[in-house]
């Protein structure tokens, strides 16, 4: 383009149509458009070649070829320009060919006027910028769609999933169709949160906000913070922006155990300060009075003995729970997880067959290490899976255990059928004393939880009442 002109190439065999094309032009547009003329198909080809103009005047018939093969030759090149097809006569075959083929638009020797071709010019002109700007638009919408490392999801107002950006479908791990057969509201974790979600998004004016439980196609439960609108007037289409907050989540999570832990290491000592000094006065005045004679009362000798032994057992109890709330020294070594897995499971291997429990292992071919206490880790995945027996129906139960690599860490998976865990018990599962067993301290996960926590690991548990039980602990591979 020179001194704001636009450059115009008319590939046209016919001198006469060129210079009468050319009088219309400067007639009712002098200083707008330059035209340039090739005179032949070949003259035309090498001229396009250049991308020097902005916009081409093709003739339909061109000695051998026709303006449809100049057309299908733009779209060889990848060269997106706008064309105008010159016919000798109206043709509605050749006018569909040619809009098929790619022109913008087409003209009518017979019928052009000066008004008419500048009209023309000048519309087709725009109406590319226009799909120009819409083109760079939707290509960079498009980028954001692929690239983004949320999950893009678009949803019709029948609740179905019509569109996935590669990170939805990896992070959900659906395949394209089997993702596009489900609707929004499978995917999430529970039906309650499922229809929270309707009703807010209904309510809210068509703008949401909020964090929910999804869970994958492999039934991995994954914490979402979910930016839902509506994105036409007739909410026809939803706009689903879902951010994968597990990772932040867990790690939340994992914080405030080990603050919860800290704290009641202290409460404990500080139990044991204030206990154990009443307790022992107890036990030295009940052994003074166990060594002088005994009054006639026949009952004085087991007062005395039931004295002694329950304060024996507040004195264990006491013991149990620094224990379990202690950082004490641990003698780290390489250890293989499924060595581990199966030795802790030989030592129960007795409850098993009392139980009548089944066992199932699906472990890494290959063990992945990491460094830890080998007598502290038997004892921690000990303590849940006696849990997981005593928690199945004896003949009915089975217990499936799970190793794998997650990134930079080796996981277990423990999961048993048996009665499951209430959610409102869920969050106190490793404090000290809380347990729903008739017999048993409820210190065994407590202590559990210390021992991972001193391995730099994590411990998670997923619980339905009435299914089952899930533990999955996680620690670094070395």
């Amino acid at each position: 383009m020179t001194n704001g002109k636009k450059h115009i190439l008319m590939i046209d065999d016919d001198e006469d149509d060129f210079f009468l094309v050319n009088a219309l032009l400067q007639d009712i547009s002098p200083d707008q458009y330059a035209l340039e003329w090739a005179p032949s198909y070949q003259e035309g080809i090498k001229a396009i070649a250049t991308r020097a103009h902005d916009l081409y005047l093709v003739d339909y018939r061109l000695g051998a070829h026709t303006g449809i093969d100049v057309l299908h030759h733009f779209r060889n090149l990848g060269y997106k320009a706008p064309v105008i097809l010159f016919t000798g006569k109206g043709d509605y075959h050749i006018d569909k060919e040619a809009m098929l083929a790619g022109a913008s638009d087409y003209l009518v020797k017979s019928e052009i006027n000066a008004a008419l071709l500048e009209r023309a010019i000048r519309y087709t002109l725009d109406k590319f910028d226009h799909l120009l700007a819409i083109e760079k638009s939707e290509k960079r919408y498009f980028s954001i769609f692929e690239k983004s490392n949320d999950l893009i999801l678009l949803t019709d107002n029948e609740n179905r999933v019509i569109a996935a950006n590669p990170a939805a479908l990896e992070v959900l791990h659906y395949q394209e169709d089997e993702l596009y057969d489900t609707r929004l509201s499978d995917l999430f974790a529970n039906n309650e949160e499922a229809e929270d979600f309707k009703e807010r998004l209904r309510t809210s004016g068509g703008v949401l906000q909020r964090e929910y439980a999804f869970k994958s196609a492999a039934g991995q439960q994954l914490d979402v913070m979910m930016n839902a609108s509506v994105l036409d007037a007739n909410k026809q289409l939803y706009l689903c922006i879902i951010q994968d907050i597990t990772a932040r989540k867990q790690k939340e999570r994992e914080k405030q155990q080990q603050e919860k832990f800290v704290i009641t290491g202290r409460i404990a000592r500080l139990i044991a300060h204030e206990v154990r000094n009443p307790l022992t006065n107890i036990l030295l005045a009940v052994s003074q009075v166990k060594s002088e004679p005994l009054s006639e009362d026949p009952n004085a000798q087991l007062y005395l003995d039931i004295m002694e032994r329950n304060c024996h057992r507040i004195n264990q109890l006491v013991t149990e729970l620094l224990e379990s709330t202690k950082l004490s020294d641990m003698h780290l070594t390489p250890l293989s997880i499924n060595a581990l897995v199966n030795k802790a499971l030989t030592l129960a291997n007795d409850r098993f067959q009392l139980n009548n429990i089944a066992v199932e292992k699906h472990l890494e071919q290959v063990s992945s290490m990491i460094m830890g206490d080998e007598d502290k880790l038997i004892i921690a995945l000990l303590n849940i899976i006696i849990n997981g027996i005593e928690a199945m129906k004896a003949g009915e139960g089975k217990m499936v255990i799970s190793s794998y690599t997650d990134q930079n860490n080796v996981c277990l998976r423990i999961t048993d059928n048996g009665s499951g865990i209430e959610p409102q018990n869920l969050v106190k599962l490793f404090e000290p004393f809380f347990t729903n067993k008739t017999k048993g301290t409820g210190l065994g996960l407590t202590a559990t939880q210390n021992i991972v926590i001193q391995h730099k690991g994590t411990i998670a548990v997923d619980s339905t009442p009435g299914k089952g039980t899930t533990f999955t602990l996680c620690f670094p591979k070395v």
